[in-house]
């Protein structure tokens, strides 16, 4: 049966937004063009369109150019504006956008860890209340928060969970309170990030994948065919419980101290990295932890480079340094390859590994508790774990490639594990200490750091892996976006060795930025879909 007048005309809005909403401004031919539709149809979409306040005319194309046909159509960005929180336990950082994503107002506030839930809900307001002012807008039309903890699929509302300070429960219902024409929204904060990951980082080619979140806390999302699951109590992804071999106890139904957590949250990783000799951070939260991992691997990769050589290890993985080898170089070797390899075959490369996007706010507090990372999180025992560093790196599976040194001195001879090993006291590139710091010298102690780390990393990622077969994995969060392609590299190395599913590892784009860059995708899309909907009931600009 046909579609109705009023049916086509909407479909024909909706596809023509969206079009405007990706692509950035068109000109109504190059709208015509993609859409397929007849040029009155079009002609009669731009005019419904502006005057519904939903585009507007925002330059013309071609400076030879001029007339109704030559101008730039764009998405009203004034139309409404948007708040986005991301929600720690130690404080709030916020921003205030407009339709298309444009920060126009960035906050954060600190919460102390004895603040009570009136005066933490209060402070936050009052840092919402005054970025919306130093925007020069009314109030926000959506409002995004991203928060630890699960998220009651039927209500939406910030379920109850021991560990999280009482006031995110209540954050809710105060903005709402405050600003009663807003529409307010919680989603779990490593949703958001995987959101943010895949529409703007490093799962952008990606319709299924897994965000293992390594930050104050570890947690999980679950991305299947270009649909996030959250499971039927909203609690897929909760990996910081998963009991895992090297720690003391069992998680509990009420503490994940035992779980992967245990061996890969953020406190964990900076006593791993005092146990390997590394200098200590000054807070033992994500960033903290974060900046543990980047200095070891700056320190790795600055001594992998000959003299004079510049940024060459980065650019070229095709050969490994003389004397250097090891399982940290051989990691990044292979990852920067397979990206070399992808961007020639024409593929996805993801985002710069480097830094988050620019200009999106980071929020850092000198607070010595920390957060609950993606999900719950709890005190993490000191106890060492029985897992190793390098001890997965020792010997190549059977049929994986060994680099060998040809004798000369030249570049790399591939051969087939078990087939033609290398020379005695020839490096592998599997190493957990270099035959170049045999005394374990500064980069060795910070190699083995680094490869301990990573045999806990593949432990949560095996399982997730096991279960789910994403085909990729994202290392996402602070401590992931550190490690970047060094640290993806070396988890890739064990999950072969640990599962016969073909998956790809990758370093996230955005660090703990996504957590605040999902927020605002989610309030943009869910204040777009209100607006596109019905063009006649949208609200006035604020």
């Amino acid at each position: 049966m046909p579609a109705s007048p009023s049916t086509a005309r909407a479909i024909n809005d909706r596809l023509a937004l969206g079009l405007l909403q990706d692509r950035g401004p068109l000109t109504a031919g190059q709208l015509k063009q993609l859409t397929g539709l007849s040029r009155p149809t079009v002609a009669d979409l731009v005019e419904r369109l502006g005057a519904a306040g939903l585009i507007t005319v925002v330059g013309e194309s071609g400076a030879a150019r001029r007339g109704p046909n030559a101008r730039l159509y764009g998405i009203a960005a004034d139309r409404a504006h948007l708040a986005a929180l991301d929600v720690r336990t130690e404080g709030v950082a916020v921003l205030v956008a407009d339709l298309v994503g444009r920060v126009l107002a960035e906050a954060s506030v600190p919460i102390e860890g004895d603040t009570g839930t009136g005066p933490a809900v209060q402070r936050v307001v009052a840092a919402v209340a005054g970025a919306v002012g130093r925007a020069g807008v009314e109030g926000p039309h959506t409002v995004g928060i991203g928060a630890p903890g699960l998220i009651d699929p039927a209500t939406g509302d910030l379920r109850d969970s021991a560990g999280l300070p009482a006031w995110h429960r209540s954050l809710s219902a105060a903005l709402q309170e405050r600003l009663p024409g807003a529409r307010v929204t919680v989603e779990n904060e490593t949703n958001l990030a995987a959101l943010a990951e895949q529409r703007e980082g490093a799962a952008r080619d990606r319709d299924t994948f897994v965000l293992l979140w390594l930050g104050h806390g570890t947690g999980a999302a679950v991305v299947l065919d270009g649909t996030l699951r959250r499971g039927a109590s909203g609690g897929t992804g909760e990996i910081g419980f998963l009991p895992v071999p090297g720690t003391p106890t069992l998680p509990s139904a009420t503490d994940c101290s035992g779980g992967f957590h245990t061996l890969a949250g953020a406190a964990a990783v900076v006593s791993l990295g005092a146990e390997h000799g590394l200098p200590a951070p000054a807070t033992t939260d994500g960033p903290g932890a974060a900046g543990m991992v980047r200095g070891a691997v700056e320190r790795v990769l600055a001594a992998r480079e000959p003299a004079g050589a510049g940024g060459a290890l980065e650019e070229s993985g095709a050969a490994e340094r003389p004397g250097g080898g090891g399982a940290v170089a051989s990691a990044v070797g292979e990852t920067v390859g397979a990206r070399g390899a992808a961007a020639a075959a024409g593929e996805h490369e993801p985002g710069n590994r480097s830094a988050g996007v620019a200009g999106e706010p980071v929020a850092r507090w000198d607070a010595a508790a920390g957060r609950p990372g993606g999900r719950k999180s709890r005190p993490v025992a000191e106890e060492r774990p029985v897992v190793g560093g390098g001890a997965w790196e020792e010997l190549p599976a059977a049929g994986e490639p060994v680099m060998a040194r040809e004798a000369s001195g030249g570049g790399p001879l591939e051969t087939r594990g078990g087939e033609e090993p290398p020379a005695v006291d020839e490096p592998t590139g599997r190493e957990p200490v270099t035959a170049a710091d045999p005394a374990g010298t500064a980069a060795g102690a910070d190699e083995r750091f680094l490869s301990a780390l990573a045999d806990r990393i593949a432990i949560g990622a095996a399982s997730v892996v096991a279960v789910l077969d994403p085909g990729c994995v994202v290392l996402g969060g602070e401590i992931g976006h550190a490690g970047g392609d060094v640290l993806a590299g070396l988890v890739a190395q064990r999950l072969r060795r640990m599962s016969p599913l073909p998956t790809e590892v990758r370093a996230g784009a955005l660090g703990g930025s996504a957590v605040l860059r999902g927020a605002l995708l989610t309030a943009r899309d869910r204040a777009q879909d209100t607006l596109w909907s019905d063009p006649s009931r949208s609200p006035v600009p604020s």
